[in-house]
C-alpha cells in the first residue's frame, strides 16, 4: 500500500486512511485513484482491521477530479470505436476504486472538512457513515465541467437523501452546506472543525471495532445486498448468513461477557 498520495496508520482495530495530497487540495489523479482502490481492497480483507476511518489532510477533504489528469484522458483517438472502448475500461477502473470502499467487509467512517467536491461526493457516498465539520460543503460539480457524474454519486446518493434534492444538486452543481447535509441525513453529525470531526469519526470507528467483527461484517453485507432489492430478498439473504454464522465463538463470548458484566474479547476474522 505504499503511496505518496495516501497515508495509513493503525490504532487497535481501526485503520486510519488519509488523503495526503493536501498541496493540491487532495485532487484525484491516476495515482490517488489507484491508491484508494489498492488501500481499501487490502484493508477491507485484513483480519486485524475492524473499522476504517477516512479523512483528508489540509483545508479541504478533496477538490475532486484533478482536471489536468482528466484532460489527459480525453485526447481524440485515432479510431472512435477503439477510443470509446478504452474510455469505458478507464471509467470502470475509476468506479472500481470507489467500489472497493463500499465492498470492504468492515465499516468505513468518513470525516469531512471544507470542500467535498465532485469525485469526493462519489467517494463519501461509498462510505458507511459520514461526520462533517461545520465548514464542510458538498458539491456534485461534474455538470460544471460538462461531465455526467459517473463514479457512484447518482447511484448511491439517492439512498441517502431525497431524490429531488439529488436531482437539484446534480443538475445545478450548487453547494450543499454542512447544516443542510445534516438536515437531509447525508452526514450523521456535525462537529466544530476538522480535528473535532476526525475525533468524533474515530470514536465511532473504535466503538464499531469493539463489536463482534463477524456480526458487523454480516450487517454490512446484508445492508449492501438489500439495497435495491425487495424486503423478502433481503430477509432470505440475512437468514442464510445467520444460519451459517450464528453459532460462532463470538456469540459465546458476547453472552459470557453480558453474564459476567465484562467486556467481550472477539477474535479476528480470517484473512
Amino acid at each position: 500500500m505504499g503511496s505518496d498520495r495516501i497515508a495509513v496508520s493503525h490504532e487497535g482495530g481501526v485503520a486510519h486512511v488519509e488523503l495526503a495530497r493536501e498541496g493540491k487540495f487532495n485532487a484525484m489523479d491516476h495515482d490517488l485513484f489507484a491508491a484508494i482502490g489498492e488501500t481499501f481492497r487490502s484493508l477491507g480483507s485484513d483480519p486485524k482491521v475492524r473499522a476504517i476511518l477516512l479523512s483528508g489532510r489540509g483545508k479541504h477533504f478533496t477538490a475532486g477530479l484533478d482536471l489536468q489528469y482528466a484532460a489527459s484522458q480525453f485526447r481524440p483517438p485515432s479510431d472512435p470505436g477503439r477510443g470509446a472502448e478504452a474510455r469505458l475500461r478507464h471509467i470502470q477502473w475509476l468506479q472500481d476504486s470507489f467500489t472497493a470502499v463500499e465492498q470492504a467487509r468492515v465499516p468505513v467512517v468518513a470525516a469531512i472538512q471544507g470542500g467535498c467536491i465532485g469525485a469526493g461526493v462519489d467517494l463519501v457516498t461509498a462510505c458507511d457513515i459520514r461526520v462533517a465539520s461545520a465548514d464542510a460543503f458538498f458539491q456534485v460539480a461534474e455538470v460544471d465541467v460538462a461531465i455526467t457524474a459517473d463514479l457512484g454519486t447518482l447511484q448511491r446518493l439517492t439512498h441517502l437523501i431525497p431524490e429531488g434534492i439529488v436531482r437539484e444538486l446534480t443538475y445545478t452543481g450548487r453547494k450543499m452546506g454542512a447544516e443542510e447535509a445534516l438536515r437531509y441525513g447525508l452526514v450523521n453529525r456535525l462537529e466544530a472543525d476538522r480535528d473535532a470531526a476526525i475525533a468524533a469519526a474515530a470514536e465511532i470507528a473504535r466503538r464499531i471495532a469493539a463489536k463482534s467483527p463477524l456480526a458487523v461484517a454480516g450487517a454490512k453485507l446484508s445492508l449492501n445486498y438489500s439495497r435495491g432489492r425487495t424486503v423478502e430478498e433481503g430477509l432470505r439473504h440475512v437468514a442464510l448468513w445467520n444460519a451459517g454464522t450464528l453459532l460462532s465463538a463470538d456469540l459465546t463470548a458476547a453472552i459470557q461477557a453480558r453474564t459476567g458484566k465484562t467486556e467481550p474479547d472477539f477474535g479476528d476474522l480470517d484473512g
